[in-house]
This record gives structure tokens, C-alpha cells and sequence, in this order.
């Protein structure tokens, strides 16, 4: 089996300056694939690009804010024309809003929180949808959580939208069952990310999985030996759930 098994292949991570995106980005890398990274913040991705360098991989950075009215839009059309398909989709950008009162929420955080969790990814699945179908082996992979299924107090805002991410791309996934495309969500479970110590602040990040073990994970997903398809998958158990 080649060390390289993604040798070829042309993947997009979005969210990728920091985190489990910059995890995943470097492990898509390291196993041959050219990246394209996007996230908001520049510094991020530079030092994302200096890390696949030093491994001999490839990357390509895009700076894009999600919520842009055309960036999604017009990065499509930038990887049609340069590449004309795409193999893999990691949908990893996410934010976590307000933890308070689902009456205290702010109009504000509510259209933020939708519309990186939820309409983003939408909007992902319409500009990319073609190119992923143009690949030998299509695949995406959604950035999921436990909090769509477990819905605690207080989480209003960003559990609601991943319980919307779930129904989202398990409809699309159901919609592809006869085509060669794999979709799936991932729920990398609690891991040591700036997002986590967030909502968790006195919790201690040496007792989480790093970003780097759940990238793994994630990038079994992306290949065109895998098979699984309209499954949410959970890390570390990673068992199957079909959709």
C-alpha cells in the first residue's frame, strides 16, 4: 500500500488556519494531495503553507470570508479552471456563538451562526457539487457535533445549526446513493481546539485528543478506497451510523 494514497488528488479545507482544519489539511497533504486551504485569517494559513513545504507537499491559500457574498462562488470557478474537478471537500469551518438563554441570543449571532454552520455549507454543496461529480472518487466530508444530537442548555445557537448541518447533508448524501460521490459527517467529539476551551474553559486540553489524531480520522474518509457513504460518523469509534 502506498504511503501516498491521496497522490493525485485535489482537496479543499475549508477552516483550515488553525484546529482540526489545520490538522486535516497537513494530513491530506502529507498523504499526497494538493490543498487548497481556506479560512479568514491570513497568518494561519501561512504558517499552514510553511508546514506542508517542510513535508514536500502542495497547497494552494484562500484567504475567503464564508460569509462573502460571491467568494464560495468565485473559488469554484477557480478550481474549475485550474484543475477542473475536485476530489475532496472537508466543510470544517464552524463557530460556536453565544452560550446563554436561547431568549437572550441576538439577531446578530443567530444569522452568524447560520450562515457559517448551515449556509455555507449549502452554498459549498451548489458551487462544488459538479466538480466533486467531474472526480473518479468524489468525497465530502462535513465537520459535525455531538451537540446536533445531545442538546444542552444554552447551546441554542450552534446546536440547532448542526442539527440543520445533519439534515442538510444527509438529504444531499440520500440523493446520491446511486452515483459514485461519498458523503458523510464526521463528529470529531471533544478535542483540543480554541473552540473547545471556549465553551469548556476550566476543562483540561491534555486530557482531549489533539487536532492531529482526529485529522487522521477524517482523512480515512477522503480516499477513493473508502466506501462509506450517508453515515455520521463519530471519532473515536468512528461506528458506522446509516442514514
Amino acid at each position: 500500500m502506498t504511503d501516498k494514497p491521496l497522490e493525485g488528488r485535489v482537496a479543499l479545507v475549508t477552516g483550515a488556519s488553525r484546529g482540526i482544519g489545520y490538522a486535516t489539511a497537513l494530513e491530506l497533504a502529507k498523504q499526497g494531495a494538493h490543498v487548497i486551504a481556506t479560512a479568514r485569517t491570513q497568518g494561519g494559513l501561512e504558517d499552514l503553507d510553511d508546514a506542508i513545504q517542510a513535508l514536500g507537499g502542495q497547497t494552494t491559500l484562500v484567504p475567503l470570508d464564508l460569509m462573502q457574498s460571491d467568494g464560495i462562488e468565485k473559488l469554484a470557478g477557480i478550481v474549475k479552471d485550474r484543475w477542473k474537478k475536485l476530489d475532496i471537500l472537508v466543510a470544517n469551518a464552524g463557530v460556536l456563538g453565544e452560550l446563554t438563554p436561547a431568549s437572550h441570543v441576538s439577531a446578530k449571532t443567530w444569522n452568524s451562526v447560520f450562515g457559517i454552520n448551515v449556509i455555507a455549507p449549502a452554498r459549498l454543496i451548489r458551487a462544488f457539487e459538479p466538480l466533486l461529480m467531474a472526480s473518479d472518487a468524489g468525497r465530502a466530508v462535513f465537520v459535525t457535533s455531538g451537540a446536533a444530537k445531545n442538546r444542552k442548555p444554552y447551546w441554542a445557537p450552534y446546536a440547532s445549526s448542526k442539527a440543520a448541518l445533519d439534515a442538510l447533508v444527509e438529504s444531499w448524501a440520500k440523493e446520491h446513493m446511486s452515483s459514485a460521490l461519498r458523503i458523510n459527517l464526521f463528529n470529531p467529539g471533544p478535542t483540543r481546539t480554541a473552540m473547545r476551551a471556549k465553551a469548556f474553559p476550566g476543562e483540561d486540553p491534555q486530557t482531549l485528543p489533539a487536532p492531529g489524531e482526529v485529522a487522521t480520522a477524517i482523512a480515512a474518509l477522503t480516499g477513493p478506497a473508502s466506501k462509506r457513504h450517508c453515515e455520521w460518523v463519530s471519532y473515536p469509534d468512528e461506528a458506522p451510523s446509516q442514514g
